[in-house]
């Protein structure tokens, strides 16, 4: 009663800082503190924020400035809240920070350009790598334009990072100075929740992503277009021997987010029939991977226009043009599974025909819209329609030791940092065999600022 009624009363002071909101959603309350109400958020922005608030009921005022305040509830403890950071304070210096330079998209054009901000603190557990090599993925894309309506600027993009250890906390173990080593899509997860305890913590509801997101200190996380990185050790891999560092960047995306599935599912038996639809950064990957398993890999394109990349250069067993209703017809029945890789929205009902019974296919594109498809042709073949996200730490190992054991790499072409803006737009017209990587160490960044 008397609560409810201190929360609904607007004083002057209310009206003056900002609105009060009662919620369990962080979501929500970090939606708030940049300006988008709730009723805003798509699902898909909704799984791709996340600010380090409490899990549970509370009340949260969010100023103009802002700031989310915990107001008082005397049924629950109050938690120790990490706020959400101010745009203007990210470059502050403090005498036990690091100033760097990184590439930073400042609205939803997503250009980019130099950008000086502060590394947070070096935490026991924490490793320190200067950027050698950054991929550059479709969700960067996604994500500097703010295409998942989730964006926070400014914003350093690039999870597919490999670098070298300049610095460890006292409590790391698995590195040391000198060590080559990867950072993917994600730096943090709650680590008590039932994914994180199977080691998947790619599942983990609380994860923290590489980037445009806000860390456990409440520093906002910025990406591998960057001189340097802080990491949890747990979030970091060590390059294997015999893995060209600019080769290991494309793996620590695109190559485990094909690999994971396919263990997960039981797909790694020789003599299996897969197919890849799309031929990009993940596509080109799932062809390299499925091969090296023993699969008769077919690839699916809307066009006859990669059949020669796909067959000659990349070995695949077999092409097939989607908008051509004979091939698809004469193919119907014929794979054990779909790796889709496409990032729009497009029909599943023709790739649903291809499975045999009990096939799979298995969505990995980012997609905003929904996608449709009619129950009988799920139903009359026991056939899952499935999804995949990126891969746990271990696949990340894995996948880099599997890919030396088989001698594959990944189809890059290196830039340097001035060309990050026009390989995004070659990249969104598909203009790239089959990913960029941004030579970062290479490219002076720390002058360009």
């Amino acid at each position: 009663g008397k609560r409810d009624k201190h929360l609904n009363k607007r004083s002057k002071k209310q009206k003056e800082t900002g609105r009060t909101i009662a919620t369990e959603d962080r979501s929500a309350v970090s939606f708030l503190a940049s300006g988008n109400p709730p009723h805003q958020l798509s699902p898909l922005a909704a799984l791709y924020s996340s600010a380090t608030l409490p899990s549970i009921p509370y009340h949260y005022r969010v100023s103009r400035q802002r700031q989310v305040q915990v107001l008082p509830n005397p049924r629950i403890p109050r938690p120790r809240l990490l706020p959400l950071p101010q745009q203007q304070e990210m470059g502050s210096v403090d005498a036990s920070e690091t100033t760097v330079t990184g590439w930073a998209a400042r609205d939803a054009t997503g250009h980019l350009s130099p950008y000086r901000y502060t590394l947070r603190k070096t935490g026991p557990e924490d490793v320190v790598l200067k950027v050698k090599y950054c991929g550059i993925c479709h969700t960067d894309v996604h994500q500097v334009k703010n295409d998942l309506g989730a964006s926070k600027y400014p914003m350093v993009p690039g999870h597919e990072v490999v670098g070298e250890v300049v610095e460890v906390g006292p409590e790391v173990s698995k590195f040391r100075a000198g060590d080559v080593v990867g950072v993917g899509v994600i730096v943090g997860c709650c680590r008590d929740c039932r994914p994180c305890k199977a080691n998947v913590e790619q599942y983990c509801n609380k994860k923290i992503w590489s980037y445009n997101d806000v860390y456990t200190d409440g520093k906002p996380t910025q990406g591998g277009f960057a001189s340097a990185m802080v990491v949890d050790q747990k979030f970091v891999v060590k390059i294997p021997a015999g893995l060209a560092p600019e080769q290991a960047a494309p793996l620590l995306c695109a190559g485990v987010t094909v690999y994971s599935p396919l263990k997960h599912f039981g797909l790694m038996t020789p003599g299996l029939r897969g197919g890849i639809l799309g031929l990009g950064g993940v596509g080109h990957m799932g062809v390299k991977v499925a091969k090296s398993m023993g699969h008769r890999v077919t690839v699916i394109s809307s066009s006859n226009k990669k059949r020669a990349e796909a067959m000659d250069d990349l070995g695949a067993d077999a092409y097939l043009v989607s908008s051509d209703t004979d091939q698809m017809a004469a193919a119907a029945d014929s794979l054990d599974y779909i790796i889709d890789t496409v990032p729009a929205k497009h029909p599943l009902e023709p790739y649903l025909a291809l499975l045999k019974m009990d096939g799979k296919l298995v969505l990995m594109g980012v997609i905003a819209e929904p996608l449709s498809f009619v129950s009988p042709m799920v139903m009359l073949g026991r056939k899952t329609i499935t999804g995949s996200f990126i891969g746990s730490m271990d696949e990340t190992e894995e996948v880099l030791q599997f890919c030396v054991d088989k001698g594959l790499t990944s189809q890059i072409e290196v830039v340097k940092m001035d060309y990050v803006n026009q390989a995004f737009e070659r990249l969104e017209r598909n203009d790239v065999r089959y990913r960029f990587v941004v030579d970062v160490g290479g490219s002076n960044i720390e002058d360009a600022a």
